[in-house]
């Protein structure tokens, strides 16, 4: 198991006490899930705040910081003899917890008979995402199952996104390292890919790359020849000629970093000329998009920005019409946009995302869109140097979405739906990378994977 040193976890979290100011801090970390029946698991994910404050990623552990008693507890029970049988030995307990900095550690059955003790101290926990950690926080606080996601804790939750937002120099390093597995990840897809394959089977083979990186996969692949479907995790398609496929994938580092990359490339060698043409318009939005990051500036706007671009590219091909700024206010682009620009990404690929959208990407005075498309838009407050962010402005041409809104006559005077037709069966287009947020810009993170039409084309030619 890989730490950082135990002066990384003892400054978080006397820096999450400085904000949170009083109670006590209840953290609970994950249990092994079951898939089929109860000993056959599927693979521990540690909860992304609990690692960050206790770097302890195993299953079976919780975590209390008590202000008001200036005092820290890890619960959490040694492997019995049979457990060790079958697992493998791990050090105990308490050599684990003395190496990120706590003290004193207790079995787990104990943190029942702390929390009641402490009954008349403000009791903080997170909004939980996993049924068996809801049903313990009913059980321990006394609180029907229904009440527990309303009772979480919005200081807390707003003071832990204001540390985890932020990511040190040694996070980035880490992040570096799972941008670098995703890195070879798709160079392989790229290089491998080619007709007459099945989908799956690139699957396997960057699947097979990060584990033999030393990474785990940050989220499920998108592979797929459907890229105007924008979550696709079907893989059953045959790779023809003439099909682009769109990859969108990426690993964790050994801590759990998370890299998240995508490319889109032609099944054979080239892309065809309409190909070329929204490929550029995508590639012309995220060159934008990324020329405008810097602190100070709202996510928000570097979004508009970039579907400003893409409805001008648009335009020049005869699709969009009229007032582009009004077209882009009134949400017209989103019939080719229908998503966000991008997100934070650190412990988790959509970083802190179990803590709300509304405290992650969004502030008090700034509040999500209702409008389509751009209430998809996970990240909209102001960027800060610290903040590492993805980029990823697509265009897709979805059959279902397109007949219903021209069967509204939905923003007919902004959208050309004579000329769509010649493009119902194009598929989708997708770019994206991974930045920090510098002094007055913005960086690359990992090292730098093929991503303008000659070059792809390049690789793809191989």
């Amino acid at each position: 198991m890989k730490t950082f040193s135990k002066e990384t976890y003892i400054e978080r979290r006397n820096q999450l006490k400085l904000k949170v100011g009083s109670g006590v801090l209840l953290f609970l970390g994950n249990e092994e899930s079951s898939s089929n029946f109860k000993d056959n698991w599927y693979p521990f994910r540690q909860d992304s705040s609990f690692l960050y404050f206790f770097g302890l990623d195993m299953p079976g552990l919780a975590a209390i910081i008590d202000i008001d008693q200036d005092q820290e507890i890890i619960f959490g029970d040694n492997l019995t003899t049979v457990e060790v049988i079958w697992q493998g030995a791990h050090p105990p307990l308490s050599e684990l917890a003395e190496a990120v900095g706590i003290k004193i550690n207790q079995p787990i059955n104990e943190l029942s008979k702390f929390l009641d003790k402490a009954a008349n101290q403000q009791i903080h926990f997170l909004p939980p995402y996993r049924p068996e950690n809801t049903q313990k926080l009913s059980e321990w606080l006394h609180f029907p199952v229904s009440e527990i996601p309303g009772r979480a804790s919005v200081d807390f939750i707003k003071s832990i996104v204001a540390l985890r937002s932020i990511k040190t120099e040694e996070e980035i390093t880490e992040i570096n390292k799972a941008v670098n597995i995703s890195v070879r990840m798709h160079k392989r897809s790229m290089k491998e890919a080619k007709p007459g394959m099945k989908e799956y089977q690139l699957l396997g083979l960057v699947n097979g790359e990060a584990l033999a990186l030393g990474g785990h996969l940050s989220f499920a692949p998108i592979i797929t020849i459907d890229g105007q479907i924008l979550h696709n995790h079907n893989y059953s398609n045959t790779l023809t000629t003439g099909k682009m496929l769109l990859g969108d994938f990426g690993a964790e580092s050994a801590m759990r970093y998370a890299g998240d990359i995508t490319r889109t490339f032609p099944v054979g060698p080239e892309f065809s000329p309409t190909q070329k043409e929204i490929y550029q318009i995508v590639f012309n939005a995220y060159q934008a998009a990324v020329a405008a990051l810097k602190p100070g500036i709202r996510f928000k706007e570097v979004h508009l920005l970039a579907c400003r671009k893409l409805a001008e590219g648009l335009k020049d091909l005869g699709l969009m019409k009229g007032n582009l700024d009004d077209a882009v206010e009134r949400g017209a682009h989103a019939l080719f946009f229908q998503c966000g620009l991008g997100h934070m990404m650190g412990l988790d690929v959509h970083d802190m995302e179990d803590l709300g959208e509304e405290y992650v990407g969004y502030t008090d005075e700034l509040k999500k869109s209702k409008q389509f498309g751009l209430k998809s838009l996970r990240l909209g407050k102001e960027l800060e140097k610290g903040y590492v962010v993805t980029i990823e402005p697509g265009i897709y041409f979805i059959p279902q979405l397109i007949d219903q809104w021209q069967a509204e006559n939905l923003h007919s005077e902004y959208i050309n739906y004579d000329k769509l037709a010649e493009y119902r069966g194009f598929g989708g287009i997708r770019v994206e990378d991974a930045y920090v947020i510098t002094e007055s810009g913005s960086k690359l993170l990992g090292d730098p994977l093929e991503i303008e039409i000659a070059d792809v084309e390049r690789i793809r030619g191989k």
